[in-house]
């Protein structure tokens, strides 16, 4: 899974690299970014949500308990998803100008910027359907412990997009202005994205069969137990709708941010690349963790056997955090060499790069507690309690949008998106001391009888050291080497493997076991 995710990953930032060379870091990429962002919201909202959170333990629970092992449940359950699916994303292809509106104010000095991103939104939007199958494909496999192809498949849909933007890089002139794109690149832009969805989505089928799922199309669900699934999704979609919210606040004021300095990149795209980049660790290493663990936790939890459930957790947090501290450290004292050497080139250049590296160091600690209150929330999962959830959400939320309002509202354009980076950091640090206090009266307890405090503690310094040293090692390199592309490189790796060093050997030092674990749970 982790492998998977990896490849995934790594062929997922070359094509956030291919994207930002084709479309730069200004107004015109988050043209793009913003229509892009419209359908995984919407898909979200309508059942992604449900599927990730509640559908595997329920899937897990019929299999157990189903006479026929939970296929007719099974059959119910993906007509039913997709039925939804269609009449949505339907809906959202006919009421792309205003869902559009949500995320972009349409003004007069805006409105081509405006009406570019509906006409992305309008080759995008179809996207939900397939986004939609590839999450109940997903589940189904993932319920039947079948992990690895929905690790691997969206690179197939990296493999797409990859060959998308270096055809729009070899074969049209790339323009660095909303009034400068055609209509053929707006065509190649919107088929192609949304193809590479599609290959995606329509790979897993193969893998279903093969693990012995088929599609019967059944619309039977009255009194078939559908009525406790979708319950329990009740609140994990109004966990969803706090999010959406505080993230379409958060686009409408790095829009304006980009509107104001549409070629600065301080603005939405530079915030959606930045979060993009800081989000790997957390991909590759938390959520192959709980798409393992979540079977496993949701039968402990069903079978009362709560001492493995907060065993599980603890064993995760710590192993997960090896790497999520090390991790956060990086981009805090490395985070403007890596957005420079990643992102200034093509339509974008050092100048624009930087802005996005203030942000990645904005983001950078908040790696810790997002990561851990991404796992804590899956011990809420495992007892089917979507409810307490969506109130750590709504919490987050909220602090989220006071915060990136105060930003917004207080800081000049060019440091706003930098501080509501910054603000994002913050309210999940405080979304994180909630969620632990809550689940310790959820499972009677705290997770273990310190461990897990002694391993961040010793993970904090280990990392915290190692980071003080890369980030001098690579600012004494950055003044004797110069800038361009070679310099760059060569202070990001000096700093990097210093940080690396330092970290490992002081861990041993400090006799952290979790690093012999990174492999997987043992």
């Amino acid at each position: 899974m982790a492998a998977g995710t990896v490849v995934s990953r790594a062929t997922g930032l070359i094509r956030t690299v291919l994207q930002a060379a084709a479309l730069g870091t200004g107004l015109l990429a988050s043209t793009y970014n913003t229509a892009n962002t419209v359908p995984t919201s919407l898909y979200t909202l309508l059942i992604g949500g449900a599927l990730n959170a509640v559908l595997v333990p329920q899937l897990v629970r019929a299999r157990a308990t189903h006479p026929d092992q939970g296929r007719a449940y099974e059959q119910r359950l993906v007509t039913l998803v997709v039925c939804v699916l269609g009449v949505g994303t339907a809906l959202a292809v006919w009421a792309a100008p205003q869902i559009v509106g949500v995320y972009m104010r349409d003004t007069a000095d805006n409105h081509e910027a405006y009406e570019l991103t509906v006409t992305f939104a309008r080759y995008l939007l179809p996207q939900i359907f397939f986004y939609g199958l590839t999450g109940i494909y997903g589940q189904v496999l993932n319920a039947r412990e079948k992990f690895g192809a929905a690790m691997w498949t969206p690179v197939l849909n990296n493999v797409v997009l990859i060959a998308m933007f270096a055809a729009y890089l070899g074969l049209m002139t790339v323009p660095d202005r909303v009034a400068d794109i055609t209509a053929g690149q707006v065509r190649l832009l919107g088929i192609g994205t949304t193809a590479g969805i599609a290959v995606q989505a329509l790979a897993l089928i193969p893998f279903a069969r093969a693990a012995g799922f088929r599609f019967r199309p059944r619309f039977d669900w009255r009194g078939t137990g559908l009525g406790s699934s979708v319950h329990a999704a009740k609140w994990t979609l109004l966990f969803v709708l706090a999010n959406q919210v505080a993230l379409a606040v958060v686009t409408n004021y790095a829009n304006a941010a980009d509107q104001e300095l549409p070629d600065a990149g301080a603005g939405y795209s530079a915030y959606t690349y930045a979060q993009t980049i800081w989000m790997l660790p957390q991909s590759i290493v938390t959520v192959s963790l709980v798409t393992a663990l979540l079977p496993r936790m949701s039968r402990a939890a069903a079978e009362g056997r709560v001492a493995d459930l907060r065993a599980d957790l603890s064993r995760a947090l710590r192993v997960s955090g090896a790497v999520i501290v090390p991790a956060a450290f990086f981009f805090l004292a490395l985070g403007p060499l890596l957005a420079v050497l990643l992102f200034a080139h093509g339509a974008a250049d050092a100048a624009t790069a930087r802005p996005l590296g203030h942000m990645l160091q904005a983001f950078g600690p908040g790696l810790v507690p997002f990561s851990a209150q991404y796992l804590l929330l899956r011990g809420f999962y495992a007892f089917e309690d979507t409810r307490t959830p969506f109130f750590m959400a709504a919490w987050v939320a909220v602090v989220n949008i006071a915060l990136v309002t105060a930003c917004h509202v207080l800081l000049p354009a060019r440091w706003a998106v930098t501080a509501m980076a910054g603000a994002y950091t913050l309210s999940y640090a405080i979304g994180l001391l909630v969620t632990a206090r809550l689940l310790r009266r959820r499972v009677g307890g705290r997770l273990d009888d310190g461990a897990l405090r002694r391993t961040y503690a010793k993970l904090l310094v280990a990392a915290g050291l190692g980071a003080a040293l890369g980030w001098t090692v690579a600012r004494l390199c950055g003044t004797s080497l110069g800038t361009g592309t070679a310099p760059t490189a060569l202070s990001l790796a000096a700093g990097t493997l210093t940080l690396a060093v330092v970290y490992l050997t002081t861990a041993r030092l400090l006799r952290v076991p979790e690093l012999s674990r990174l492999p997987g749970l043992r």
